[in-house]
């Protein structure tokens, strides 16, 4: 049993008003250079990318951080991807802003922190 972390990818992104939508691909690519380094105390990080995103970072594992691209649409993922982790009975935690996912990811067995508690630690 592990601790397992799961970043909406998009809703991370999307709580910054960086511009990141003019560049979507470089915005995911930066914010998985930042969980490399991130000061998150989980065994694994998973990063769930959908849409344009994807083209910033091959999907895989980096060191503690895997990415998923979703073949549609990141909750669908996110909620596989959390209810997977519980199931092994690992702790899942997903990061997001995204009321309706937030109730779909605790059916799954997994709680939620906000992204504003992860960019706190970027």
């Amino acid at each position: 049993m592990g601790s397992v972390l799961i970043v909406d990818g998009a809703n991370v992104v999307g709580a910054r008003p960086d511009g990141w939508w003019r560049d979507r691909a470089g915005a995911a690519a930066r914010l998985h250079e930042q969980l490399l380094v991130a000061d998150v105390e989980y065994d694994a990080v998973v990063l769930v990318l959908e849409g344009q995103a994807k083209g910033g970072v091959r999907a895989g594992r980096d060191a503690h951080v895997r990415t998923v691209h979703a073949p549609k649409d990141g909750d669908a993922t996110i909620v596989a991807e959390a209810r997977k982790a519980a199931e092994k009975g690992d702790r899942v935690v997903v990061v997001t802003a995204d009321r309706a996912l937030d109730a779909r990811v605790h059916g799954a067995g997994a709680t939620t922190l906000s992204p504003t508690w992860l960019l706190s630690r970027l």
